[in-house]
């Protein structure tokens, strides 16, 4: 069985992977698209992985096209014995054994990086060998596996995100506590048009603002709806007026899915930048100019 971090039954979208798993056991990983460290073919973009996402089936093409496979981070049981409370090094000789009956093709192991300096693991993380890789997970070798996101024995140090300053272009309703405030927005970046320059949504963000920012962006969209298409808002955004907000996300890559030709992985709202005009705001060649 493969569940997702929100503990979602995700098996029937990784029948290759699930099919794969040659072990008995529970493994903490993340899914990946391409070719494994193990394999010697290079590993895809997120964007590739979000073919696979969310399917709740996949042809033999699609497996083809978009091969699936899992780097292993940690284990919580070799069999019916449960690892949790022994200390790092021991569980990652347990996942060491694990992996290495596992098909070379669907399962990897996430490498541990030796360094002898905080500047030594510094260059590490700003310079992976893979653009894949977001950073460094830093834990204690004495320390136990603890669920969720654990504070003190373990770190993650991701690399500095990447910004741009985007224009609110939609909006939509949130969920639970934010439901009576637009909180759900889509935003663009400037790109030469027929008739000239046009924002085109380049990414959707939920979260990064305080809830003092909040307020200010629902009363903005309340003040400057200019067409409704169901739940969703269309916000006014013209080179002398709209909503400029800086953007940060920790990456970026070509996709055929959407209109604007790239997708950004985990943008979020960093700053509102009642600053400046929506005609400061980016222009798409320099996300584009980003994509490494």
């Amino acid at each position: 069985m493969l569940y997702s971090r929100s503990g979602d039954d995700i098996s029937t979208a990784f029948p290759d992977v699930v099919d794969s798993a040659l072990f008995e056991g529970v493994i903490d990983g993340e899914l990946l698209v391409g070719g494994t460290s193990r394999s010697g073919e290079p590993t895809r973009t997120f964007s590739d992985l979000q073919q696979r996402l969310n399917c709740k089936s996949v042809s033999s093409r699609m497996m083809q096209d978009y091969p699936a496979f899992l780097r292993a981070y940690d284990v919580l049981f070799e069999g019916k014995e449960d690892a949790r409370g022994e200390v790092f090094l021991a569980r990652r000789e347990r996942l060491t054994r694990l992996i290495d009956q596992a098909p070379e093709e669907r399962f990897d192991l996430s490498p541990i990086v030796p360094f002898s300096s905080w500047e030594e693991l510094e260059r590490h993380r700003r310079n992976p060998p893979d653009p894949v890789i977001e950073g460094v997970m830093i834990k204690r070798l004495d320390s136990t596996y603890k669920a969720g996101r654990v504070k003190g024995p373990w770190f993650k140090w991701k690399r500095e995100p990447l910004n741009v300053d985007a224009v609110l272009m939609y909006a939509q309703r949130g969920h639970g506590k934010r439901s009576s405030y637009y909180s759900d927005f889509t935003f663009g970046v400037w790109t030469a048009g027929e008739d000239g320059d046009t924002l085109v949504p380049v990414g959707k963000a939920y979260f990064g603002f305080t809830d003092t920012e909040l307020d200010v962006l629902d009363r903005y969209v309340r003040h400057n709806t200019v067409d409704r298409f169901g739940p969703v808002r269309a916000l006014r955004a013209e080179p002398d007026h709209g909503f400029v907000v800086e953007v940060a996300f920790e990456g970026i890559n070509r996709s055929t899915r959407h209109k604007s030709g790239v997708a950004m992985r985990f943008p979020r709202i960093a700053r509102l930048r009642t600053d400046k005009l929506p005609r400061d705001a980016d222009r798409l060649e320099t996300l584009v100019r980003l994509i490494g």
